[in-house]
């Protein structure tokens, strides 16, 4: 086609624009909300692996098992570790798999996305496992899922709420931790019902998991018409905390939500209390972790936030024993981490030396009872368990326990009023 008339029917197209703003006959109705075209967590895949049914392989001297997290004592994630270790010790005092012992084989690098890859893809092809634990949130997580999407190793993270990780419709992936959708939810409904037509400020992380968590807790709060007045984003790394509890006293807001991993909530908490700011708290799931509630002191009093584990006469034995193990009390992490070593070893005893098999019985597993409760898988591997909220009284956690005069009806929001506060950029 000549050149020239090329251009001119691009242009005539582009003028032409769109006949109507929707697929099909009729005018489009722009306040139909948008469905998406394809729902992934009603279109699960089937499993693409291994042959079920292959031979079990001969003369094992061990049932490899990869670890894909810390192991030095000094991390701040290392209890998903020691809770993955004492998950391993109790099944091969209980006889491991016929006889044979469990081995947790741990890879780990500062730098997962370097190292930490090609030690993980190393484990992988060379260690002979039959499924890897990890990683320790999101992002490591995610590392992990793209390897064993290709490997076609059955993978259960214990302590990853990233939703999108089981978006990616990888059928032999599994998430104990329920989703941040699900935590976000149930705090949504207590800002809702704290702030009433008082305003709040909130004041979020830039660290993966507390940006996504920050992103859910937004869209369940816009849902109830709940906006806030000052969207402060913060990059705790960056060592300004002074600087941000500074402005936020100045905001003089008596609501605020803090969305942040452990250490910089604790650090913001104790300058809040220092400045002497009174108000009403919220905050993000990483104030369940053990330790948190002790450093954060008085400053950390009455504020609420999802509450993933609460113990129980189920759980009793297991915070005993992982104290008598390693010294220190459990937490949502070694909850979730335990119960996944030990969904794990209960999959593999059952299917037998088959990937495949083990990825298929992991998944009829759904509905199991371990220590931090019941793990519901909804059909892409992710836990379905509701979220309740917690608090921190005289520096213990427990239930916050008017969790049930929430006032969750659905709101229909204000199209003008949610616009008006998209427009309105993050503070930074």
């Amino acid at each position: 086609m000549n050149i020239r008339w090329y251009h001119i029917l691009v242009l005539l197209l582009i003028a032409a624009g769109p006949s109507s703003g929707s697929v099909g006959d009729g005018p489009a109705d722009s306040n139909r909300p948008i469905e998406p075209f394809f729902v992934a967590r009603a279109h699960p895949t089937g499993y693409a692996g291994d042959a079920p049914g292959e031979p079990e392989p001969n003369n094992l001297a061990e049932i490899r098992i990869g670890y894909f997290g810390p192991t030095d004592p000094n991390h701040p994630a290392v209890i998903l570790w020691q809770a993955a270790r004492l998950a391993v010790e109790q099944a091969n005092r209980a006889g491991g798999y016929r006889g044979i012992p469990f081995r947790l084989l741990p890879v780990w690098s500062d730098n997962p996305w370097g190292s930490g890859v090609s030690s993980l893809v190393r484990l992988a092809y060379d260690q002979g496992i039959w499924a890897i634990v990890g990683g320790v949130d999101g992002p490591t997580t995610h590392l992990a899922e793209q390897v064993v999407a290709k490997v076609r190793l059955p993978l259960i993270s214990p302590a990853c709420s990233d939703k999108t990780v089981n978006l990616a419709n990888v059928p032999w992936m599994f998430s104990c931790l329920p989703g941040d959708h699900l935590s976000a939810a149930a705090l949504a409904g207590a800002v809702n019902q704290k702030c009433s037509d008082q305003p709040f400020i909130l004041a979020a992380a830039t660290d993966h998991d507390s940006h996504l968590f920050t992103v859910e807790l937004q869209r369940h709060l816009a849902r109830r018409q709940r906006f806030p007045r000052h969207h402060i984003e913060f990059d705790p790394a960056a060592g300004d905390a002074d600087a941000l509890v500074s402005r936020i006293v100045r905001l003089q807001s008596r609501i605020l939500v803090l969305i942040a991993d452990a250490p910089a909530s604790i650090q913001i908490l104790s300058l809040l209390e220092k400045h002497e700011w009174h108000g009403s708290l919220f905050g993000g799931p990483a104030l369940g972790q053990s330790g948190v509630a002790q450093a954060a002191g008085r400053s950390a009093e009455g504020i609420i936030f999802p509450l993933l584990y609460v113990p129980s006469g189920r759980s009793a034995s297991f915070e005993s024993a992982f104290r008598a193990r390693w010294g220190i009390a459990a937490d949502y992490r070694a909850a979730y981490g335990y119960d996944a070593v030990n969904l794990l070893v209960g999959a593999i005893r059952t299917a037998g030396l088959n990937r495949v098999r083990i990825g298929e019985t992991l998944r009829a597993f759904s509905g199991y009872e371990g220590v931090s409760g019941a793990i519901r898988w909804d059909p892409l591997g992710g836990n379905e368990k509701a979220v309740r909220l917690g608090t921190i009284r005289n520096g213990a956690i427990i239930p916050w326990t008017r969790v049930a005069a929430l006032d969750d009806r659905p709101v229909q929001s204000s199209p003008a009023k949610e616009a008006r506060h998209r427009r309105r950029p993050p503070d930074r």
